[in-house]
């Protein structure tokens, strides 16, 4: 397998992100020549070793930028968007960097012939959503699959992994305050996905004809309300919270504040990232889960990995001792 398509190139564009990395690992294998466009070459150079010599390039690229993309592309038979936000900054919208940067890549895709695409969205995308994150990710799923219908959807519920941005951000709260909020009672379910799961079906789904036009959406093994995973979050690095009911009005005032942190830190890049925006706030009022009749990591030949069998080899150092401090068994 790798020698026949060795000679394909590849962009990936995102690729130095918590998911990029992966996906760059699990294509390299593949045997793809791997052009990854990022906004920031310097934090992407350690992906190199990651294949051969020679097989993984770094090229800057704004993806707000027609010309940047249309340069990224040159020469490629492929294309793996993972793009995307969490919250949006000064000058960095949602709609710019989901919506309009997808079409511009599926624009230029077409006009280049490039049938091979994968769009890496999320579970919720929908352009009605009330969210914009979500509301952004359903306007660019379709203007990719309007551009190049051969194009692969896949949407991950939340992922997990070495460097998350969710279990360790989770840690990290729970150590800062004495309680914890539990936003409509948290009772919002999540399926979290290992990030090496979500690679994999990027490896599994491009270039494949037989996936052509088809969406899937990535969960693990399985579900769990919101206050579950704090409370196993709390178990797991040895500090325990009590859970505090937060009406969502509520919340949404303390994302107030987060929306001006974000935009704070656009200017005065040393500001932490925001705990919760008013947009995540929407997010929370629904499930993120797989649909249950919609394609996923089973039909792809991929067993999903639990997130028992991945966290806490990354969350002991959240606890007083380290990796020497093992938790009480529940």
């Amino acid at each position: 397998m790798k020698d026949k398509i060795m000679a394909n190139m590849v962009t990936v564009f995102g690729g130095s992100g918590f998911l990029g990395k992966q996906v760059v690992r699990a294509l390299a294998k593949q045997g793809w020549r791997v052009r990854v466009a990022v906004r920031k070459p310097t934090f992407a150079y350690d992906l190199k070793p990651l294949g051969d010599v020679g097989q993984i390039q770094v090229i800057r690229c704004d993806v707000r930028k027609e010309d940047d993309i249309a340069r990224a592309l040159e020469g490629a038979s492929a294309c793996v968007n993972l793009v995307g936000i969490l919250y949006q900054t000064a000058g960095v919208s949602f709609d710019a960097v989901h919506r309009q940067a997808s079409a511009l890549m599926a624009d230029i895709c077409k006009a280049k012939s490039i049938r091979n695409f994968v769009q890496v969205s999320a579970i919720g995308a929908n352009p009605d959503a009330a969210s914009k994150y979500a509301s952004t990710k359903g306007k660019a799923e379709a203007a990719v699959k309007a551009a190049i219908p051969s194009a692969v959807i896949l949407r991950p519920s939340i992922m997990f992994g070495a460097q998350d941005g969710f279990f360790t951000s989770l840690a990290g709260q729970i150590k800062m305050f004495p309680v914890m909020p539990a936003i409509g009672g948290a009772n919002t379910k999540f399926q979290p996905v290992y990030v090496n799961d979500v690679a994999s079906a990027v490896a599994r789904t491009l270039g494949k004809t037989e996936h052509y036009g088809q969406t899937f959406e990535l969960g693990g093994p399985e579900v769990f309300a919101f206050k579950d995973l704090i409370k196993y979050v709390g178990h797991e690095i040895m500090t325990p919270r009590p859970l505090v009911w937060m009406p969502f009005i509520a919340a949404r005032a303390i994302g107030v504040i987060g929306d001006i942190q974000a935009w704070a830190k656009a200017i005065v890049p040393v500001i932490a990232a925001p705990i919760l925006t008013t947009d995540q706030v929407l997010l929370l009022a629904n499930d993120n889960v797989v649909a249950s009749d919609a394609k996923g990591l089973k039909d792809l030949g991929i067993a999903a990995t639990a997130v028992e069998s991945i966290v806490p080899t990354y969350l002991w150092r959240f606890r007083k001792n380290g990796q020497f401090a093992v938790p009480v068994q529940a």
